[in-house]
């Protein structure tokens, strides 16, 4: 869902790649002020968080491919997430640290953010002209500070969480794949990943209608079955 490969814009990323904007992020956008209830500023600061957390994933990606000499040709930002695409094949040892990379950076970005929130509400809470009265504290900025930190590790945490479902195209499902090619044939490796990745597809469905009935929307996407269904079958590489 929210998913496209042609861009509407391209700047020049970390590293010199091409970081490329799909047309559906912007829909995402649309979508989030659509649904903010007027609170706009707030918004549109969550968005840029998320955004800003899918990037610095898929440059995690990025950064594993070209120290180990896979050339990256871009980064693509779209409203279901991204993807770092690579100029050539990598081998399965190459791929495990590159489709890591992603969710490490995602944990490493949480636990700073984290602990940057800790500090902000440690020095609040030992600040005696802080603490004098109600007001004053709302408005410290070291306390509006905390709280976005603390959203930002949120969402960081949710990512990596997320981003660890073993289902294809995510890195949990590229990651267990790689795992059972270890111990595994080729075609057994794909048809336990497959089955692991339908089943979850499946149940991905009425997932999906709970948390949006809860609340919890942040990203828009759906595993594809039938990739699943072909992987169980042994058709699908």
């Amino acid at each position: 869902m929210f998913q496209d490969t042609s861009p509407i814009y391209q700047f020049r990323g970390p590293l010199g790649i091409p970081v490329q904007i799909g047309s559906s992020l912007g829909m995402l956008v649309l979508f989030y002020v659509f649904m903010s209830g007027g609170d706009l500023i707030s918004t549109l600061g969550i968005v840029a968080m998320l955004v800003a957390s899918i990037f610095l994933h898929e440059m995690g990606h990025a950064w594993a491919s070209e120290i180990q000499g896979v050339p990256v040709r871009r980064i693509m930002l779209y409203g279901g997430g991204g993807f770092c695409e690579s100029k050539r094949s990598a081998n399965a040892w190459q791929q495990e640290f590159i489709v890591a990379m992603g969710p490490i950076v995602n944990l490493t970005l949480w636990a700073f953010a984290s602990l940057g929130e800790h500090y902000l509400w440690m020095s609040v809470i030992s600040d005696p002209s802080a603490m004098a009265t109600p007001g004053a504290m709302a408005g410290d900025l070291r306390v509006i500070l905390a709280a976005q930190l603390g959203l930002f590790a949120l969402i960081n945490g949710f990512l990596a969480v997320f981003n660890l479902i073993p289902v294809q195209p995510l890195d949990g499902g590229k990651l267990l794949h790689l795992a059972l090619l270890r111990v595994m044939a080729p075609m057994s490796a794909m048809k336990v990943a497959g089955s692991i990745g339908l089943i979850l597809s499946v149940l991905w469905i009425p997932a999906m209608l709970v948390a949006y009935v809860s609340g919890w929307w942040i990203l828009f996407f759906v595993p594809s079955i039938p990739t699943h269904f072909a992987m169980a079958k042994g058709r699908l590489a």
